[in-house]
């Protein structure tokens, strides 16, 4: 009887196998993780203004192997894409006015037919678009605008800096506190299917922010004492001969980087705690740079609580870790924006790298998708991150980004492709797959190197 049995088991085990080539196959071609795709707000507009082109876009993302669409509904202006009760809602952008539409409804509708997770990205600190003067600060509340302290030695609300496009906020600024957690409440609440948030630009605006009034009262407060020097009592800014302008640290500068990043570490555990009291189950994440050796510079710790900062950086206190956020996390991207993929690769080329939010460039391993991966399995303490791409890095050098898909794969958790107009613009679509399918293979990158 057993080996009858055996037999019947065998034979259908091969019968099903042999009508069904097609599901094994595409198993063996796609990475056992999750695969995360970004809708950009703006960047999209018009286009995902239409149901059938939201359908056609996820089946598309669905085909190759993703497993999570994120979908833009605060972008920098500060307007939402939504109908709200506390922020303006962006109804049209460059020109075109977008029909009526339940746009994030309508995502995890079809998504959640597809299989598909969905999570709504909101843009924080950020309430405005520098470049075309629009947005919350504009039109509302200028006084929410982080002040900037320029290498001119001049303070000045960030909405005259019009080399950077995003108007961002002071993170401490009480009134806008209440604003975006009102909005992040009113999302779960309206959308109790939806299946995660992801915060993005929950940051300060550089090394340069913030240095309004309110600000200096704060950080008094923490000291316990009043600054006699403000700002240089931080930092001072120097400009050689040459033009070229750098801060150099006063005596607050250390307990300064700490002071902020606590603030960050304190909202983020109120944004966790604000959005799970309305769904217990919904996955609360961020979005961040991968630098971290120079992310202090925008007030923010997101490795583990456990990781000991000071004893690799000098600029950290021994206090700083105490602000590591990755324990409050459920899911967290970074960005691994980098042209160079391997270490070999970084090694040979040895390029300084300057990310968007540094004030100098740098050179190191941490510089490449692999070495940074590595790194940061080493700050996270076995939390789980995904490896993010920027896809229009890759224009002038496609293949790259098929490598660059396949190693944030195998050295991450999981991963994130920002974004999908760039994939769109420039049909870039076999070389997302073919990244899936290199990802499919382990040994690939240690053949690649035996070549």
């Amino acid at each position: 009887m057993k080996n009858s049995f055996l037999i019947v088991l065998l034979y259908s085990v091969v019968l099903f196998s042999s009508c069904n080539p097609k599901v094994s196959n595409e198993q063996a071609n796609k990475p056992d993780k999750p695969a995360l795709m970004w809708f950009d707000a703006e960047a999209n507009f018009e286009r995902f203004s239409y149901t059938d082109s939201i359908d056609y876009y996820l089946e598309k993302i669905k085909n190759i192997g993703f497993t999570d669409a994120v979908v833009d509904i605060r972008p920098i202006t500060g307007e939402v894409l939504y109908k709200s009760a506390y922020a303006p809602q962006m109804t049209e952008w460059d020109g075109f006015e977008r029909p009526d539409l339940d746009y994030l409804g309508h995502f995890i509708k079809k998504a959640h037919e597809l299989g598909i997770k969905v999570h709504a990205s909101m843009n924080t600190f950020v309430g405005g678009h520098n470049f075309f003067d629009r947005g919350q600060v504009y039109t509302d509340h200028p006084e929410w605008a982080t002040m900037v302290y320029t290498p001119d030695q001049e303070i000045v609300s960030i909405m005259t800096q019009k080399k950077k496009y995003s108007a961002m906020i002071n993170p401490i600024n009480p009134d806008f506190q209440e604003h975006i957690l009102n909005v992040f409440r009113e999302v779960a609440t309206k959308y109790p299917e939806l299946d995660g948030i992801i915060l993005d630009r929950v940051r300060y605006d550089g090394i340069m922010a913030d240095f309004s009034d309110f600000t200096k009262q704060k950080f008094e407060d923490y000291l316990g004492e009043k600054i006699e020097n403000f700002p240089t009592d931080i930092y001072e800014w120097k400009t050689d001969e040459s033009g070229k302008s750098d801060y150099v640290p006063g005596k607050y500068y250390k307990t300064w980087l700490e002071w902020r990043a606590m603030n960050i570490y304190n909202f983020m555990s109120l944004a966790a705690e604000t959005v799970k009291e309305v769904n217990p189950d919904i996955s609360f994440g961020t979005y961040t740079g991968a630098w971290y050796p120079s992310y202090y510079e925008v007030g923010v710790n997101w490795a583990s609580n456990t990781y000991d900062v000071s004893k690799d950086f000098e600029w950290a206190t021994p206090e700083y870790k105490n602000y590591g956020y990755a324990e409050v996390l459920d899911l967290f991207t970074v960005g691994n924006y980098y042209t160079n993929i391997t270490m070999d690769e970084y090694l040979v080329n040895n390029n300084l790298v300057k990310n968007e939010t540094d004030s100098k460039a740098a050179r190191g391993t941490w510089y490449c998708v692999e070495g940074s991966c590595e790194k940061i399995k080493g700050i996270l303490n076995g939390h789980p991150f995904y490896g993010g791409i920027l896809v229009d890095q890759f224009y002038d050098n496609r293949p790259q980004l098929s490598r660059s898909i396949a190693m944030n794969f195998q050295a991450s958790d999981g991963l994130m492709v920002f974004d999908i107009v760039h994939i769109i613009r420039k049909n870039m679509w076999k070389e997302v797959e073919d990244g899936f399918k290199l990802a499919a293979d382990p040994d690939y990158f240690e053949k690649e190197a035996n070549k």
